[in-house]
């Protein structure tokens, strides 16, 4: 690959005599990875149905694979199911690092395309609340359907920059992760094509931007709280130089050791003359790991952290008749008092969040379905969130069913005698027992609900 000389020269400083070692690892193959959806499934569980042959563990994460283009994760139904997400594996590493724990209010602040939102969503376990945000209104419809397909109902996907987010959570989040938009530089060996934007647009360009980010996120996080920073570039300016700006300017935070793993290499204060113990920041490298370039800093703010208290949901209200029979047939605990009826749309809001007028989002919790013509129509989102178990009529299928792949298609199936608990009706179509969509059963043919948006191509 032919490298920026400039680019290579930083390299030399940043690595020293391990120079033609890094270099020399982009003439070796590029790592693929999937991290299991643990809200859904047992790491131990994955490992007893998985079909793929060449899965291994990566190192610093514990849900986290090695899987080979053989494997073709992304064409199983498992992958529908949303039982995995595919990502690289050190981009793994921000979401893992970040102790979240059920109950907290968790921000993504740059969350799109969502391999970190839905990890940190997981870890919540369906508790709490997620605020998922990215500046790019267009990349939140990713965003969404990803945290959508991984069964999370307690989101808010927004569109905003931090100083807007300020005016609504100011001190207000006991988690945040910020994987800021960056140069890129440890993506090279795996996106060659990165390499002529870097040369427009360098750290220089990026570091002012990570910095004011930075700023935003200070005020968003309560005292006591943790933060995460981390980039996929190798920039001394975007990492130690970010970090050294940031203790200057907030000696109300200072840096928490990180879990260490093999091949995980110190950050250099040295690189920018830093009186901070930047030491204890992440790098990696492609050499020293099966992966690509990444950096982590872990912060925490002085202070107490309060508990949250959560608003009143309110009184119950009467819901309409539809909804109701409906969720007769349901058995996973539903707030009733959090349920929010927008025109026809029905949203089961998070704890803590009765509304979020005057932000620009695209979700706030779960979107059950619609009320259309005195029926209650299901939505795609309600069914990945429920177990198999918590639905009263159930069509659980094999993956080695051929059924199963038209019904990712789209397509009408047939359904025997004794497949489904109930000979009629709406119907949660599960594969090997975790739930991909609806169905409405009419006299032993499956009229497909599945979402067209989500279907397999042909």
């Amino acid at each position: 690959m032919n490298l920026p000389q400039i680019f290579v020269e930083q390299m030399k400083e940043i690595l020293g005599p391990e120079l033609p070692e890094y270099l020399e690892s982009y003439e070796k193959p590029k790592f693929t990875g999937l991290r299991v959806n643990t809200s859904k499934i047992s790491v131990e569980e994955f490992e007893r149905i998985s079909p793929f042959k060449t899965l291994r563990r990566v190192p610093w994460t514990p849900n986290g694979y090695y899987y080979t283009e053989e494997d073709a994760p992304t064409k199983h139904p498992y992958y529908y199911a949303g039982l995995y997400y595919i990502q690289e594996p050190s981009a793994m590493t921000p979401a893992s690092v970040l102790p979240v724990e059920p109950g907290e209010r968790v921000l993504d602040l740059c969350a799109a395309p969502g391999g970190k939102a839905t990890e940190l969503g997981a870890k919540l376990r369906h508790e709490g609340l997620l605020v998922a945000n990215d500046a790019s209104a267009s990349r939140t419809k990713a965003l969404l359907k990803n945290l959508e397909v991984f069964g999370l109902p307690n989101i808010l996907v927004t569109s905003e920059m931090g100083d807007k987010l300020d005016r609504y959570f100011h001190e207000y989040f006991d988690k945040i992760l910020i994987d800021a938009p960056c140069s890129g530089e440890g993506m090279f060996r795996k996106q060659a094509h990165m390499i002529p934007a870097w040369e427009r647009q360098g750290p220089e360009v990026f570091s002012k931007m990570q910095r004011e980010i930075l700023d935003q996120a200070a005020n968003l996080l309560k005292p006591g709280g943790t933060m995460l920073y981390s980039t996929c570039t190798f920039s001394k300016l975007e990492n130690e130089g970010s970090m050294d700006y940031f203790l200057s300017n907030h000696p109300e935070f200072h840096l928490l050791d990180i879990p260490q793993s093999e091949g995980f290499a110190p950050g250099q204060p040295e690189l920018v003359d830093s009186t901070f113990p930047l030491e204890k920041c992440v790098r990696l490298f492609p050499h020293k790991i099966d992966g690509e370039g990444h950096f982590l800093a872990l912060l925490q703010k002085d202070g107490e952290r309060t508990p949250n208290a959560l608003e009143s949901a309110g009184k119950p209200s009467k819901l309409p008749q539809e909804l109701t029979d409906f969720l007769k047939d349901v058995s996973m605990p539903v707030d009733t008092t959090r349920i929010q009826i927008k025109d026809t749309k029905v949203f089961l809001m998070p704890e803590g969040l009765s509304g979020c007028k005057g932000l620009r989002f695209l979700r706030s919790g779960l979107y059950m379905g619609e009320l259309l013509k005195k029926r209650f129509e299901p939505s795609q989102a309600f069914a990945m969130v429920l177990k198999k178990e918590e639905y009263a009529s159930v069509i659980d299928l094999p993956a080695t069913d051929e059924r199963i792949i038209r019904y990712l298609k789209g397509e009408t199936i047939e359904i025997e005698d004794g497949e489904s608990t109930k000979d009629a009706g709406w119907q949660l179509v599960c594969v090997d027992g975790y739930p991909l969509g609806w169905g409405k059963l009419i006299r032993g043919t499956l009229r497909n609900k599945y979402f067209s948006g989500w279907r397999m191509n042909a």
